[in-house]
Order: structure tokens, then C-alpha cells, then sequence
């Protein structure tokens, strides 16, 4: 299997999320490491080691790189210039639970990573909130 399979393969398990074992068996999990190292070896858990990096690799597929979001098979909101961003509670709730086709993706991250990820979103795209989410505020949301 070449390089750039593996590479496709594991975007998709990445985008399909827990789903992903059901469709295509736990013989993904060996593919679950990416040329950055950024997908963890264990299947069930992002490896971005910033906020940054979890935006391009995870939340950039249906919000796009601009952070503008997107609409065709679904409707993906903007996240560049939200004022539902304003309440730092709101985006945590959203990765962590997920609504409507937001998939509670925050469920293979670690509270660290999810404050991170909102972070980085809070402070960038034309967001300029000044208070920060805490590991220990994302725990106590779950």
C-alpha cells in the first residue's frame, strides 16, 4: 500500500471519526499515524500538540482552511468573525457534544486539546477574545 494511501486513509478515518471502526474495521487503527506523527497511534485519540495544528488537521475539513465555512452536502458555519465565539462555554460544548452535523469530536481529544482548539479559534479568523478556556474548564463540561 503506498504512501499516499495511507495518507488518504487515514484523512478519511480522521473525518469519520469513531464511526470509521464500524466502517472500516479495526485493521485502520494500524494506519492511524500520519507522516507528521500528528494522528496518535492509538486510534481513538487526536495527537496535535497544538491548536493550531488540531484546526488544519480536524476541524478545517468542514469549516475550511479561512476558517468561513462552507455549504453543500451540509451547511458548515463560519467560524471567522462568530459572535457566538463571545461566550467561551459555547464552541467548548460544540466540540465536545457536537449538534445537528457537528460530530462531538472533542470525545477523541484530550480536555488540554479542546482548550487549545478553541483557543486558537477565539484568537484568530478575525476573533479576538481575550479569555482563555482551561484543561480544567473543558473537564468540568464534559
Amino acid at each position: 500500500m503506498s504512501q499516499v494511501f495511507k495518507e488518504g486513509r487515514v484523512t478519511i478515518l480522521r473525518f469519520l471519526g469513531l464511526g470509521a471502526v464500524t466502517a472500516f474495521g479495526l485493521a485502520g487503527a494500524a494506519l492511524a499515524a500520519d507522516s507528521d506523527g500528528a494522528f496518535s497511534s492509538d486510534f481513538f485519540h487526536f495527537g496535535e500538540k497544538d491548536g493550531q495544528a488540531m484546526y488544519v488537521h480536524v476541524c478545517a475539513g468542514c469549516h475550511m482552511p479561512n476558517a468561513k465555512g462552507a455549504v453543500g452536502a451540509a451547511a458548515y458555519p463560519a467560524l471567522a468573525g462568530n459572535a457566538n465565539l463571545a461566550t467561551a462555554g459555547y464552541p467548548v460544548a460544540m466540540v465536545l457534544h457536537g449538534q445537528k452535523a457537528m460530530p462531538a469530536v472533542g470525545e477523541m481529544m484530550t480536555d488540554q486539546q479542546v482548550a487549545d482548539v478553541v483557543n486558537y479559534v477565539r484568537t484568530h479568523f478575525g476573533n479576538d477574545y481575550k479569555d482563555s478556556v482551561t484543561a480544567a474548564e473543558v473537564k468540568a463540561a464534559r
